[in-house]
């Protein structure tokens, strides 16, 4: 009974936090409806922020115990980044009025006219992308704001174990003010990919691929790490130093799935919608553990546990663009097909010698890829009152799926051309990579100048 006490006392305290803009409607429905809907936004913007606990702990426990503390401070520091990094600049370029490829009015520091949560025609103000919610501009910044860190968070994973700490510092407040704001107003700010019709619901293209992108560019002008692949070309494997840590942040990472996937509706409704995304959620969750797990056991012949733990993730990702748009049934095949998507694509990187410490290119870049073709092959119209029309697979013919892989395309050729550049400028400017001495003795005591474990010594996996 506890538990259930202390959730209703945070619900009270949202509500007085949002009684200054109740009052503003004398229309108690009224004032009762945004009240609502801003304390779900507010909740499940809270459960991503909790993400961020979550792929520090599967980042650092798939990588080596002479690199934890690194791992820890980027992933700490990285929402800071992105905190000021979007307030300053990306808010605007994603959801300001504009073009069809960047917002151009109220362009720094959210400061905008805005008339929130006035919504559709009664809005006036430079955010109408994002006025078909009715909430406070405040409640629709932070879910936003929490969706950029996650971006920026996926990169910390690929590059891991020889990135400089003030190199990705840099990156992340590129990536977060520009780069993914940009390609975020082309599908949620009413950008030329909205208009063609593309749809990604909660973000497998706008915030997973856009990370997996970004830390692709990076990882290829790092190069993989020492000892990495053999003479003969094959790769060494370098094991995690705490799988404990990594089961424990996979649940909290498909505990946030819960906010990020059902609270992207940014309002309440009847609650259907959120019923509906909440079951595809788990549903793909659950089956790409199953299928992840099978695969790994054919093809490494033991079911490998970081198999299985991005097999969760990579349900997860595959099910964010098409999650609201999909059955229940179809909601499963996806999963599945992420599942094995994921062991594939882990040996496929390795064969092409680009070094992932943490899969995070398997899980991020190709089924954030993935999910937003599968709204093209598996959505179904109006399924929860969205009108998406019908993907190949329900007779919608190519219409939707064409919208899609334009998105794959438009998506990945900017966030990896730009990226590209940007981590070029950085390498030139101030380098990228650590010396081949800091990165044998790890980058704990070489950045950090501590141990994550101080007094253990620690013999394996060094």
């Amino acid at each position: 009974m506890r538990k259930y006490g202390i959730f209703l006392l945070c619900v009270m305290l949202m509500l007085i936090i949002a009684s200054p803009v109740l009052a503003q409607d004398q229309d108690p429905i009224a004032n009762l409806k945004v009240g609502l809907d801003t304390v779900w936004v507010l909740f499940t913007a809270f459960l991503v922020f909790f993400m961020n606990l979550g792929f520090g702990m599967v980042e650092s426990g798939l990588c080596r115990v002479k690199n934890t503390v690194n791992i820890l401070a980027k992933n700490f520091i990285v929402f800071a980044i992105a905190s000021i990094s979007f307030w300053v600049i990306g808010w605007g370029l994603m959801f300001g009025n504009g073009n069809d490829f960047f917002g151009l009015q109220g362009l720094l520091f959210a400061s905008g006219a805005d008339n929130s949560p006035a919504m559709g025609d009664a809005y006036q103000g430079a955010y109408s992308a994002i006025s078909w919610t009715g909430v406070p501009l405040w409640a629709k910044f932070f879910f936003q704001l929490v969706f950029a860190g996650t971006a920026a968070t996926i990169v910390s994973g690929v590059v891991a174990e020889r990135i400089k700490f003030l190199s990705f510092i840099v990156f992340s407040f590129i990536l977060v003010g520009i780069m993914y704001p940009i390609t975020g107003h082309w599908v949620w700010g009413g950008g030329w990919l909205a208009k063609l019709g593309m749809w990604d619901f909660a973000g497998s293209g706008v915030v997973h691929s856009v990370g997996g992108w970004a830390g692709l560019a990076g990882a290829l002008l790092l190069g993989p790490r020492i000892d990495k692949y053999r003479k003969d070309g094959s790769a060494r494997p370098i094991f995690g130093h705490n799988m404990s840590t990594v089961t424990l942040g996979a649940l909290v990472l498909w505990f946030g799935w819960f906010g990020f996937n059902p609270g992207s509706t940014m309002g309440v409704g009847d609650g259907s919608a959120i019923a509906h995304i909440a079951v595809t959620t788990n549903t793909a969750a659950a089956a790409a553990i199953l299928s992840s797990t099978i695969t790994a056991w054919l093809v490494l012949g033991k079911p490998d546990l970081s198999m299985i733990v991005n097999g969760s993730l990579a349900g997860l990702v595959a099910i964010t663009a098409p999650c609201a748009f999909v059955s229940v049934g179809s909601s499963f095949i996806i999963g599945v097909i992420a599942g094995v998507l994921v062991v594939f694509a882990v040996l496929f990187f390795d064969k092409l010698h680009i070094d992932d410490p943490v899969g995070a290119l398997a899980v991020h870049l190709v089924n954030g890829t993935f999910g937003l073709l599968a709204v093209g092959l598996f959505a179904q119209d109006g399924i929860t009152g969205t009108a998406t029309g019908n993907g190949l697979f329900f007779g919608g013919g190519f219409k939707l799926l064409g919208a899609q892989i334009a998105g794959v395309l438009g998506i990945g050729v900017f966030t990896f051309v730009v990226s590209i550049i940007a981590w070029s400028i950085i390498k030139a400017i101030m380098g990228m990579r650590v010396s081949r001495e800091e990165e044998i003795r790890g980058l704990d005591l070489g950045e950090h100048g501590m141990e994550a474990y101080a007094g253990f010594q620690v013999f394996l996996n060094q």
